[in-house]
């Protein structure tokens, strides 16, 4: 297979519990319309942590909790894209070049299809490369579709710098 191109894929999954008492931030993007928020150590943003965890994975460098630990206070609070930034950073330190990553939000709200080009443009700009977006509901089947949390899976693909 000599002349073709070290490729690697990623998965990752997060998933946080709403609460009234916090701004709610998905997908790189805040909705301030919206009366809950995600509760997490930093914003709690699942579309950005489920990114990372796939960029990690594809890159064999652990996972969220392992780089952003809750025990390390300097990411309390932190934007998901601050977290995103930074992972794409380790991922090029470690000899890799993100291709694209994809990842598909599970909840009821807030409707992401109206803003799906900003929040891939906020993403994408984060992760220096596309990233698309998709989101679904559970039809009213476990926590996400109860309302009480959102979900997200990302996948990522890299290859050897």
């Amino acid at each position: 297979m000599s002349g073709l191109p070290e490729l690697r894929t990623g998965i990752g999954m997060d998933a946080h519990r709403l609460d009234d008492n916090v701004p709610m931030r998905l997908a790189g993007l805040d909705f301030p319309d919206e009366h809950q928020g995600l509760v997490g150590h930093s914003d709690g943003d699942v579309a950005a942590h489920a990114i990372c965890d796939a960029l990690l994975t594809a890159a064999g460098l652990g996972d969220l909790g392992e780089v952003f630990g809750v025990d390390n206070a300097w990411w309390s609070g932190a934007s998901g894209i601050s977290l995103l930034s930074h992972t794409t950073e380790l991922v090029r330190q470690a000899g890799w070049q993100v291709i694209n990553a994809s990842v598909t939000v599970i909840c009821n709200r807030p409707r992401l299809a109206p803003r799906r080009a900003e929040s891939e443009g906020v993403l994408s700009a984060a992760v220096g490369a596309p990233v698309s977006v998709a989101a679904t509901t559970t039809d009213g089947l476990g926590f996400t579709g109860q309302g009480q949390g959102v979900a997200a899976i990302a996948s990522a693909l890299v290859a050897r710098a």
